[in-house]
């Protein structure tokens, strides 16, 4: 059973990486991401609680106080992913930024406490019913309203299975609440982890559909990877194990080992620019032209074949992710906008990186047409939607985010770092820019019908 449950807490914090790697900058990949590796943790905490019992079965004083110990932690962990999990299906729910909030602000202090409470009352059957009916409502009643708005909103392409994945999650964790006893807890944990990586693969495609790129391909890719380093690296503990019997070292390195071979494996662009960060510390231009490199082969298995869809309302959307990540190659590598006509007739081979770069040129001249002629900069009517793509998107200038100052910027970019502050709430200049960049895919739309 060791075995079996590290196996499947391997796949499932492989599974938590991949989401929160693949878009690292959305909410919903973010808690979903994590909610999946507190889950996994949660398996992997479990048994060392199993092996520990077993080693030190001879000493009460020993059993009480690490069994204690881990069973606080495991309480936390097997409930922690309901209220992330909560959180990512809000942001698959259109309309529904003020119960953000609300769950951010509110739901989420008050459910850790609930849970801490939970932890220091004990794991077992002697915990109180009260105990567990506070928790089951703080936990389940938001699930159980977020179910309701996804079917009510019916979010494209992956409506129907964060639906079914929601209920049959919300279920396995109610009987969690109340939990079996023996080999039947186990199980039904395990099936609760069968509706996370179904919430998880939800999350993925939403987000492969936003950005308009292929997932399947790269989630068999990562997933291979992972096995096979997770195989290859596990399997000598699991050796070692077979051969001197299970004791809770060999069970902590076992799960250690399949964590670290796991992370290491689907991380491997974060861990490579962290590693050339090292390598390379005086030599910038290295690392930028390595991380380029390595962007665009991961994003090769996600760029979808063919011309993007004409249509009107998509080919806004993914001009707006595409200006979204005017400064990351390795996004625009991937972006179905790669693969416009235009831009057929612009590169002379058919480089990933090269149809990147000409993308954003084609940005650059998209966003430098709804410059008015009147001077460098202004902050009129007219001056709005030019100032709102350039200024953050092709400058970098990030006026809203905490700790920013005028330092380094140039006359140009100091007046526009005032005027976003002065002027322009965050949530107006995320208007304009929609605006904005409905206005660049229609110069784009209409320059490859020509």
């Amino acid at each position: 059973m060791l075995f079996a449950v590290a196996t499947v807490a391997g796949l499932t914090w492989w599974l938590g990486l991949y989401v929160i790697v693949r878009d690292p900058r959305e909410r919903g990949p973010r808690r979903a991401g994590l909610g999946l590796l507190a889950y996994g943790l949660a398996l992997a905490t479990g048994q060392v609680r199993a092996a520990t019992g077993d080693a030190v079965a001879g000493s009460a004083t020993l059993q009480n106080t690490g069994a204690e110990a881990l069973a606080a932690a495991e309480t936390v962990l097997v409930y922690l992913p309901a209220l992330l999990w909560t959180g990512a299906m809000l942001t698959l729910v259109p309309g529904s930024e003020r119960l953000d909030r609300i769950w951010s602000r509110v739901l989420v202090p008050i459910t850790l406490a609930g849970l801490g409470w939970l932890a220091v009352s004990g794991w077992g059957t002697e915990v109180s019913l009260a105990v567990r009916a506070v928790t089951g409502v703080l936990l389940l009643g938001p699930l159980a309203g977020v179910l309701v708005l996804l079917v009510r909103a019916r979010p494209p392409r992956v409506g129907w299975l964060a639906a079914v994945a929601t209920l049959f999650f919300g279920l396995g964790a109610a009987l969690l609440l109340f939990p079996l006893l023996g080999p039947a807890n186990l199980l039904a944990v395990l099936a609760v982890d069968v509706d996370m990586a179904l919430l998880g693969v939800a999350i993925a495609m939403s987000s492969a559909f936003q950005a308009g790129e292929a997932l399947w391909r790269d989630m068999l890719r990562s997933l291979l990877g992972a096995v096979v380093v997770m195989l290859a690296s596990g399997g000598q503990v699991a050796l070692a194990i077979v051969l001197g019997g299970p004791t809770p070292a060999l069970a902590v390195l076992l799960f250690g080992v399949v964590a670290v071979a796991v992370a290491v494996q689907t991380l491997a662009g974060p861990v490579h620019r962290a590693l050339d960060r090292i390598a390379f510390p005086g030599d910038p231009e290295i690392r930028r032209e390595r991380a380029e490199l390595h962007d665009s082969s991961e994003a090769l298995p996600r760029r979808e074949p063919g011309p993007p869809p004409m249509d009107e309302a998509e080919f806004t959307r993914l001009t707006r992710r595409a200006l979204a990540g005017y400064g990351d190659l390795g996004k625009l590598s991937s972006s179905p906008l790669a693969n416009l006509p235009v831009i057929d007739k612009r590169v002379t081979g058919d480089s990933p990186l090269e149809r990147a770069a000409e993308l954003r040129n084609l940005l650059l001249e998209s966003i430098q047409r709804l410059k008015p002629r009147d001077g460098e900069f202004g902050t009129s009517e007219e001056w709005r939607f030019y100032n709102v793509l350039y200024f953050p998107y092709v400058r970098g200038l990030r006026p809203y985010r905490r700790g920013a100052t005028r330092n380094g910027l140039t006359p140009e970019e100091r007046q526009a770092f005032d005027w976003f502050l002065r002027e322009v709430p965050e949530r107006t200049l995320y208007n304009w820019q929609n605006t904005a960049a409905k206005l660049v895919a229609d110069d784009l739309r209409t320059e490859n019908w020509q």
